[in-house]
């Protein structure tokens, strides 16, 4: 069995103002606050001596690793990232950051919004623009039948609502 992993497309660039505020929010809480304080709690267990059996030691500097990832990974992404914040010109159709009330055939309904894939985790009710659903929605209207493939045969929604809460 190989580990090789074939390359994946890229997600798409775009965020909404409240996911990019979040980003800029975790980036600064890392860098500011949080490396910092594992930096000193490093440095003290540092300074009681032998470091290869020191487990504050070598949990405070995994984390610092696992720290610098991901603000370096932070910060490439909000330099390649586009905050979308106006709406679109025709609100009756689903476009990105729409809310969107969906019935499946058995009556039950569920509500979606659609956001960039650097905030679909934040909710649960958020789906990422990359996902089947989102982009089987996208520029439908009110009414209109939504079909994805999954593994299991297809499924259907019916579009009940299209809202752009700002």
């Amino acid at each position: 069995m190989s580990r090789y992993r074939p390359p994946q497309k890229p997600s798409s660039p775009y965020i909404t103002p409240e996911g990019a505020i979040a980003l800029r929010k975790e980036l600064q809480y890392l860098w500011m606050e949080k490396r910092p304080a594992i930096t000193q709690t490093v440095s003290e267990a540092a300074a009681q001596g032998d470091r290869s059996e020191n487990a504050e030691y070598i949990y405070g500097k995994k984390q610092l690793r696992e720290i610098d990832r991901r603000v370096r990974f932070l910060r490439k992404r909000l330099d390649v990232l586009q905050v979308v914040e106006h709406l679109p010109n025709d609100l009756s159709k689903i476009y990105f950051g729409a809310w969107v009330t969906l019935e499946n055939e058995d009556g039950k309904e569920s509500i979606y919004r659609i956001v960039g894939a650097d905030e679909f985790d934040a909710k649960p009710e958020y789906i990422s623009m990359d996902s089947p659903l989102a982009k089987a929605m996208l520029g439908k209207n009110v009414d209109d039948e939504v079909i994805v493939e999954t593994p299991t045969g297809a499924k259907i929604w019916f579009v009940v609502e299209i809202n752009y809460k700002v």
